[in-house]
């Protein structure tokens, strides 16, 4: 083993020396080193994607969606309480219960108000990953969103709280009514934060028998999810639909999903004039299994600016007490479940969270020459090793995590539910987000304007007063 040592250890040592020699002598045009100075300007992601596009010619799919945190989360904390206001006494008398569309005639009542987003079988995930999903929904006490996809009814079976995606599908088998009638709410869906309202399709060589007789779709047909969905053109047209949804399925909460951005008040007027029961507002950061980086990146409003926008607007319009607010888009911890709660969110939604914590320890199958998704992806080459039971463990534990963290954060601000926290326990540590939120500074007494008036500077010989 020395000689073998001492063999192997010369011959790195020749290799370094050679490698190093031609990185200090090469003119610097020529030199690998090139390649390290590049990608200071041009970011590995950004060169990655360079050379993806001159490969196809043909717009990209990213995974996940943009790669920007537009909402600044970390900028807010909450405010503890001691004896100002007592701390709650018993974790156990925390709330987390959320009803949504309380004026609904069956409101959705959830255990917590963490969502499963709308992740489609067969545009996204597997069917084993929906099984998964909405396993992990029934034991946490959520519900799961079917996102754009064709009813499976063993998803149906696992999930006691179902959301029906009413899509902007072109398929025979999408947004028929022996289907959306078997829901707890149904989403009117005319776009989302990842995506905007761009079409997407799934070709039909990338589509098997089953995924096929699902959607109703002929052999050799694409499924296509248009930029508009059809038959909706106006705020007449959307109110025409909410009425008949309610009627065809005995008065579910029916809500309005759409990317946020800066025509949101127009978009909410038009809902709530519609009779939508639910608002969905999916911020800049949502996830997506495959969206095209100019959209992600480029377009909509972020999950912060639009929440805040949203709940002052429906305040104002003095329907906040009947309309409930979904927050979705980049949001991935307990701390931005309950800061985005705060500013008035009755409930979130998680997409890319969920999916890393479903897959959880099975991520060993893939790697290390694949990424874990290829255990959830409907093209997935793994998606047959996914044990469902594990993955919706994963799923539940998370979850219930999750919420204990929340419990604990609520404990410490001296209140008794979820839904009980608000823009006071909270403080801001920069004025851009101040202003945003309309949370007071932190480094500014409690109860004095976020944005004081500029002090005048003394005169000559005029006494400058202690501040108190």
């Amino acid at each position: 083993m020395g000689v073998i040592d001492e063999v192997s250890r010369t011959l790195v040592d020749k290799i370094a020396d050679q490698l190093l020699l031609r990185l200090m002598r090469d003119p610097y045009v020529e030199n690998l080193w090139e390649i390290i100075s590049t990608t200071m300007k041009v970011t590995p992601r950004d060169l990655m994607e360079i050379v993806l596009r001159a490969e196809k010619g043909k717009p990209l799919g990213r995974p996940f969606g943009s790669v920007y945190h537009f909402s600044p989360w970390q900028d807010l904390l909450f405010n503890p309480v001691h004896l100002v206001r007592l701390p709650t006494a018993d974790q156990k008398n925390v709330d987390t219960k959320v009803t949504l569309g309380p004026n609904a005639e069956r409101p959705l009542e959830l255990q917590i108000p963490i969502i499963l987003s709308g992740m489609s079988f067969g545009g996204a995930l597997s069917k084993q990953a929906r099984i998964a999903l909405a396993k992990a929904s029934t034991a946490a006490g959520t519900a799961t969103n079917t996102g754009e996809s064709a009813y499976l009814p063993e998803e149906r079976e696992a999930a006691a709280k179902y959301i029906y995606q009413y899509h902007r599908g072109r398929w025979p088998h999408g947004n028929k009514k022996e289907f959306y009638a078997l829901a707890d709410m149904i989403e009117i869906q005319l776009g989302q934060g990842a995506q905007a309202s761009t079409p997407q399709s799934t070709k039909a060589d990338k589509i098997d028998e089953e995924f096929r007789d699902i959607f109703g779709l002929e052999a050799g047909e694409d499924a296509v999810i248009a930029s508009r969905l059809d038959g909706l053109e106006s705020g007449k047209d959307l109110k025409h639909l909410v009425s008949r949804l309610k009627e065809e399925t005995g008065g579910v909460p029916i809500s309005y999903k759409f990317a946020a951005s800066h025509y949101l008040e127009e978009e909410i007027e038009l809902a709530v004039n519609a009779g939508i029961d639910v608002i969905v507002i999916d911020g800049a950061e949502a996830g997506t299994h495959a969206g095209q980086p100019l959209v992600e990146d480029a377009f909509g409003l972020p999950t912060m600016h639009a929440l805040v926008r949203a709940v002052d607007y429906l305040e104002e319009k003095g329907v906040r007490d009947r309309v409930s607010i979904i927050a979705a888009g980049g949001l991935l911890s307990p701390a931005h479940f309950l800061k985005a709660m705060a500013l008035g969110a009755d409930a979130v939604y998680i997409g890319t969270a969920a999916v890393m914590a479903m897959i959880h320890t099975q991520m060993v199958e893939s790697s290390p020459f694949e990424p874990p998704t290829q255990l959830v992806l409907y093209s997935g080459r793994l998606k047959d090793e996914l044990d469902i039971d594990l993955a919706a463990k994963s799923l539940t534990n998370y979850l219930n995590s999750c919420v204990a963290e929340m419990v604990l954060g609520v404990v410490a601000l001296g209140k008794n539910a979820l839904t009980e926290v608000n823009r006071q326990d909270l403080c801001a540590l920069t004025p851009a987000v101040a202003e945003i939120t309309g949370v007071e500074l932190a480094y500014r007494r409690k109860g004095t304007a976020v944005f004081p008036m500029q002090e005048q500077p003394a005169t000559i010989g005029e006494e400058v007063p202690v501040p108190h």
